[in-house]
């Protein structure tokens, strides 16, 4: 574990840091499934509002 001697022989322990890589952009196929998902996402909460809309309207 990494740690630092201070004055009067204290210990500092500090958290392993993780290795720092740079982020790819997303290929063809991952763009794809982001804009599939974002439109299932978009329906799925229209038709949630569409329900809750009709059923408060519906006496």
């Amino acid at each position: 574990m990494p740690y630092t001697n201070e004055e009067g022989g204290l210990l500092n322990n500090f958290a392993r840091e993780p290795k720092i890589y740079q982020a790819e952009p997303p290929t063809e196929g991952q763009k794809r499934t982001y804009l599939f998902l974002g439109i299932a996402a978009t329906a799925l909460v229209g038709g949630l509002i569409l329900v809750a809309f009709f059923v408060s309207n519906a006496s």
